[in-house]
Protein backbone atom coordinates (compact mmCIF):
# COMPACT_ATOMS: atom_id res chain seq x y z
CA UNK A 1 0.00 0.00 0.00
CA UNK A 2 1.08 3.44 -1.03
CA UNK A 3 1.92 5.96 1.60
CA UNK A 4 1.49 9.22 -0.20
CA UNK A 5 -0.59 9.78 -3.22
CA UNK A 6 0.32 8.42 -6.72
CA UNK A 7 2.49 10.16 -8.84
CA UNK A 8 1.44 9.58 -12.28
CA UNK A 9 4.58 10.82 -14.43
CA UNK A 10 7.89 10.44 -14.63
CA UNK A 11 9.87 13.39 -16.32
CA UNK A 12 11.98 16.51 -16.23
CA UNK A 13 15.51 16.88 -13.87
CA UNK A 14 17.33 16.40 -17.32
CA UNK A 15 17.48 12.52 -16.57
CA UNK A 16 16.69 10.16 -19.20
CA UNK A 17 13.75 8.69 -18.57
CA UNK A 18 15.15 4.86 -18.60
CA UNK A 19 17.50 6.09 -16.03
CA UNK A 20 14.99 7.62 -14.03
CA UNK A 21 13.45 4.39 -13.37
CA UNK A 22 16.16 2.73 -13.20
CA UNK A 23 17.43 4.76 -10.08
CA UNK A 24 13.65 4.29 -8.79
CA UNK A 25 13.37 0.90 -8.95
CA UNK A 26 17.63 0.53 -7.79
CA UNK A 27 16.38 2.33 -4.49
CA UNK A 28 13.54 0.17 -3.70
CA UNK A 29 15.86 -2.84 -4.17
CA UNK A 30 18.23 -1.59 -2.21
CA UNK A 31 15.95 -0.64 1.23
CA UNK A 32 14.23 -4.06 0.84
CA UNK A 33 10.57 -2.86 -0.65
CA UNK A 34 11.39 -5.23 -3.31
CA UNK A 35 12.87 -8.29 -1.22
CA UNK A 36 15.47 -10.91 -2.68
CA UNK A 37 13.53 -13.74 -4.88
CA UNK A 38 10.41 -11.25 -4.99
CA UNK A 39 8.78 -10.20 -7.97
CA UNK A 40 8.71 -6.46 -8.73
CA UNK A 41 5.74 -5.14 -10.86
CA UNK A 42 5.10 -6.12 -14.29
CA UNK A 43 6.09 -3.80 -17.78
CA UNK A 44 2.26 -3.25 -17.56
CA UNK A 45 1.77 -1.65 -14.31
CA UNK A 46 5.17 -0.12 -14.29
CA UNK A 47 4.04 2.03 -17.69
CA UNK A 48 0.94 2.60 -15.66
CA UNK A 49 2.40 3.89 -12.64
CA UNK A 50 5.27 6.50 -14.20
CA UNK A 51 3.27 7.12 -17.50
CA UNK A 52 5.99 6.03 -19.44
CA UNK A 53 6.35 4.00 -22.89
CA UNK A 54 7.24 -0.02 -22.63
CA UNK A 55 10.27 0.92 -24.20
CA UNK A 56 11.58 2.78 -21.47
CA UNK A 57 10.44 0.38 -18.98
CA UNK A 58 12.39 -2.47 -20.95
CA UNK A 59 15.43 -0.14 -20.98
CA UNK A 60 15.09 0.26 -16.99
CA UNK A 61 14.84 -3.39 -16.79
CA UNK A 62 17.65 -4.40 -18.88
CA UNK A 63 19.86 -2.11 -16.95
CA UNK A 64 19.08 -3.55 -13.57
CA UNK A 65 19.85 -6.97 -15.07
CA UNK A 66 22.82 -6.19 -16.32
CA UNK A 67 23.78 -4.99 -12.68
CA UNK A 68 23.13 -8.29 -11.68
CA UNK A 69 19.60 -6.76 -9.22
CA UNK A 70 16.87 -9.02 -11.16
CA UNK A 71 16.21 -11.52 -13.13
CA UNK A 72 13.96 -11.47 -16.11
CA UNK A 73 12.06 -14.40 -17.12
CA UNK A 74 9.49 -15.48 -19.75
CA UNK A 75 6.27 -16.06 -18.58
CA UNK A 76 7.30 -15.67 -14.70
CA UNK A 77 8.11 -11.65 -14.87
CA UNK A 78 11.16 -9.95 -13.30
CA UNK A 79 12.46 -10.36 -9.53
CA UNK A 80 14.98 -9.18 -7.65
CA UNK A 81 18.02 -11.48 -7.90
CA UNK A 82 17.76 -14.02 -4.80
CA UNK A 83 21.34 -13.61 -4.09
CA UNK A 84 21.06 -9.63 -3.67
CA UNK A 85 22.64 -8.52 -0.59
CA UNK A 86 22.89 -4.50 0.41
CA UNK A 87 26.31 -4.05 0.87
CA UNK A 88 25.65 -0.34 2.90
CA UNK A 89 27.46 -0.52 6.51
CA UNK A 90 25.20 0.88 9.26
CA UNK A 91 26.91 4.42 10.45
CA UNK A 92 28.64 4.59 14.10
CA UNK A 93 29.17 8.40 15.04
CA UNK A 94 28.44 9.70 18.54
CA UNK A 95 25.49 11.36 20.12
CA UNK A 96 25.24 14.44 17.92
CA UNK A 97 22.38 16.38 19.15
CA UNK A 98 19.40 16.92 21.62
CA UNK A 99 16.34 16.00 18.68
CA UNK A 100 13.73 18.92 20.25
CA UNK A 101 16.84 21.35 18.89
CA UNK A 102 16.74 20.32 15.29
CA UNK A 103 14.35 22.04 12.59
CA UNK A 104 12.44 18.72 12.63
CA UNK A 105 10.42 19.74 15.65
CA UNK A 106 10.25 23.55 14.72
CA UNK A 107 8.43 23.34 11.46
CA UNK A 108 4.26 23.04 11.14
CA UNK A 109 3.63 19.82 10.15
CA UNK A 110 0.51 18.07 8.21
CA UNK A 111 0.11 14.28 9.43
CA UNK A 112 0.22 11.71 6.15
CA UNK A 113 0.27 8.32 8.20
CA UNK A 114 0.02 6.72 11.43
CA UNK A 115 -0.65 2.91 11.82
CA UNK A 116 1.14 0.37 13.02
CA UNK A 117 3.22 -2.36 10.07
CA UNK A 118 5.65 -3.95 9.58
CA UNK A 119 8.70 -2.23 8.42
CA UNK A 120 11.08 -2.68 4.93
CA UNK A 121 13.81 -4.86 5.91
CA UNK A 122 16.45 -2.58 5.90
CA UNK A 123 14.82 -0.82 8.53
CA UNK A 124 13.85 -3.92 10.74
CA UNK A 125 17.40 -4.80 10.81
CA UNK A 126 18.50 -1.64 12.05
CA UNK A 127 15.78 -1.69 14.85
CA UNK A 128 16.66 -5.41 15.67
CA UNK A 129 12.90 -6.12 15.38
CA UNK A 130 12.20 -9.75 14.71
CA UNK A 131 10.05 -10.94 11.41
CA UNK A 132 6.43 -10.19 11.26
CA UNK A 133 7.33 -7.69 14.29
CA UNK A 134 5.01 -4.41 14.07
CA UNK A 135 6.11 -0.66 14.55
CA UNK A 136 4.85 2.65 14.89
CA UNK A 137 4.66 4.11 11.57
CA UNK A 138 4.17 8.11 10.91
CA UNK A 139 5.28 9.89 8.11
CA UNK A 140 4.84 13.93 8.48
CA UNK A 141 5.12 16.62 5.66
CA UNK A 142 6.74 19.93 7.40
CA UNK A 143 6.73 23.39 5.63
CA UNK A 144 6.03 27.11 5.33
CA UNK A 145 2.80 28.27 3.84
CA UNK A 146 2.40 26.43 0.66
CA UNK A 147 6.13 25.25 0.49
CA UNK A 148 6.78 21.67 1.70
CA UNK A 149 10.66 21.16 3.10
CA UNK A 150 10.88 18.04 5.20
CA UNK A 151 9.24 14.89 4.86
CA UNK A 152 9.67 12.95 7.63
CA UNK A 153 9.23 9.47 8.25
CA UNK A 154 9.87 7.61 11.64
CA UNK A 155 9.67 3.99 12.96
CA UNK A 156 9.58 2.57 16.64
CA UNK A 157 8.65 -1.14 17.69
CA UNK A 158 5.50 -1.63 19.43
CA UNK A 159 6.57 -3.22 22.02
CA UNK A 160 8.64 -0.35 23.05
CA UNK A 161 5.57 1.76 23.33
CA UNK A 162 2.72 -0.94 23.59
CA UNK A 163 0.41 1.67 26.30
CA UNK A 164 0.38 4.19 23.42
CA UNK A 165 -2.60 5.19 21.53
CA UNK A 166 -3.17 6.03 17.88
CA UNK A 167 -4.30 9.06 19.41
CA UNK A 168 -1.40 9.78 20.84
CA UNK A 169 0.75 9.01 18.25
CA UNK A 170 -0.92 11.34 15.75
CA UNK A 171 -0.40 14.00 18.29
CA UNK A 172 3.34 14.11 19.26
CA UNK A 173 6.41 13.00 17.66
CA UNK A 174 7.64 9.57 17.84
CA UNK A 175 10.60 10.29 20.03
CA UNK A 176 8.26 12.73 22.65
CA UNK A 177 6.30 9.39 23.22
CA UNK A 178 9.59 7.39 23.65
CA UNK A 179 10.79 10.02 25.93
CA UNK A 180 7.16 9.94 28.34
CA UNK A 181 8.03 5.86 28.58
CA UNK A 182 11.13 6.49 30.21
CA UNK A 183 13.59 5.61 27.55
CA UNK A 184 16.50 7.79 27.88
CA UNK A 185 18.51 8.31 24.57
CA UNK A 186 22.11 7.30 24.56
CA UNK A 187 23.47 7.81 21.11
CA UNK A 188 22.35 8.75 17.83
CA UNK A 189 23.83 7.22 14.79
CA UNK A 190 23.42 9.68 11.49
CA UNK A 191 24.07 8.96 8.12
CA UNK A 192 23.80 12.15 5.52
CA UNK A 193 23.10 10.30 1.53
CA UNK A 194 21.52 11.51 -1.50
CA UNK A 195 18.91 9.92 -3.58
CA UNK A 196 16.47 9.79 -6.32
CA UNK A 197 12.84 11.05 -5.61
CA UNK A 198 10.09 8.34 -6.21
CA UNK A 199 6.91 9.38 -7.39
CA UNK A 200 5.09 9.70 -4.19
CA UNK A 201 7.92 11.21 -2.45
CA UNK A 202 8.29 13.63 -5.51
CA UNK A 203 5.00 14.70 -5.26
CA UNK A 204 5.09 15.46 -1.83
CA UNK A 205 8.27 18.05 -1.90
CA UNK A 206 7.02 19.80 -5.41
CA UNK A 207 9.34 18.14 -7.39
CA UNK A 208 10.31 15.78 -10.05
CA UNK A 209 10.71 11.77 -10.32
CA UNK A 210 14.38 10.68 -10.00
CA UNK A 211 15.51 14.40 -9.10
CA UNK A 212 17.85 14.76 -6.27
CA UNK A 213 17.25 14.92 -3.12
CA UNK A 214 19.56 14.78 0.58
CA UNK A 215 18.34 12.50 3.21
CA UNK A 216 18.93 11.95 6.82
CA UNK A 217 18.82 9.24 8.72
CA UNK A 218 19.06 8.82 12.37
CA UNK A 219 19.03 5.39 14.07
CA UNK A 220 18.38 6.45 18.22
CA UNK A 221 19.28 4.11 21.04
CA UNK A 222 18.42 4.15 24.51
CA UNK A 223 21.18 3.40 27.37
CA UNK A 224 21.44 -0.32 27.21
CA UNK A 225 22.56 0.73 23.49
CA UNK A 226 19.08 -0.57 21.88
CA UNK A 227 17.80 0.75 18.54
CA UNK A 228 14.49 2.77 19.66
CA UNK A 229 13.60 4.52 16.39
CA UNK A 230 15.08 5.42 12.90
CA UNK A 231 14.04 8.75 11.63
CA UNK A 232 14.38 9.94 8.05
CA UNK A 233 14.13 12.99 6.86
CA UNK A 234 14.12 14.23 2.97
CA UNK A 235 14.43 17.53 1.33
CA UNK A 236 15.02 19.10 -1.86
CA UNK A 237 18.25 20.03 -2.06
CA UNK A 238 17.31 23.48 -4.21
CA UNK A 239 15.66 24.67 -0.68
CA UNK A 240 17.38 23.19 1.79
CA UNK A 241 21.36 22.93 3.27
CA UNK A 242 22.32 21.15 5.86
CA UNK A 243 24.11 23.55 8.41
CA UNK A 244 27.00 21.64 10.82
CA UNK A 245 28.83 23.77 13.95
CA UNK A 246 31.66 21.57 14.61
CA UNK A 247 33.81 22.51 17.35
CA UNK A 248 37.62 21.36 16.85
CA UNK A 249 38.43 20.97 20.38
CA UNK A 250 35.59 19.54 21.66
CA UNK A 251 34.08 16.90 19.12
CA UNK A 252 32.27 14.68 21.45
CA UNK A 253 29.66 17.97 21.89
CA UNK A 254 29.16 18.65 17.82
CA UNK A 255 26.02 20.11 16.75
CA UNK A 256 24.89 18.71 13.49
CA UNK A 257 22.03 17.94 11.33
CA UNK A 258 20.00 21.39 11.34
CA UNK A 259 18.06 22.53 8.50
CA UNK A 260 18.20 25.77 6.88
CA UNK A 261 15.99 26.55 4.35
CA UNK A 262 16.05 28.62 1.04
CA UNK A 263 12.15 29.77 0.30
CA UNK A 264 13.38 32.16 -2.03
CA UNK A 265 14.99 29.70 -4.84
Amino acid sequence: MSIFPVEASVNGAGIPLHRQLFLVLRDRIYRGIYAPGGTIPNEAQLCELFSVSRITVRRALADLEAKGLVLRRQRLGTCVNPDFQSARPSGTLEFLDALQDTALDALPAKTLVVRKEIPPADIAGLLKMSEGEKAWHTVRLRGEGETPLVLSEAWSPVRILETVTEAAVRKHLIYRLLLAQGVIFNRVVQEISAESADPQTARSLHTEVGAPLLRMTRLLHDTEDQPVQHLTARVNPERTRMLMDLSATSIGSIRAGALAHDLAR
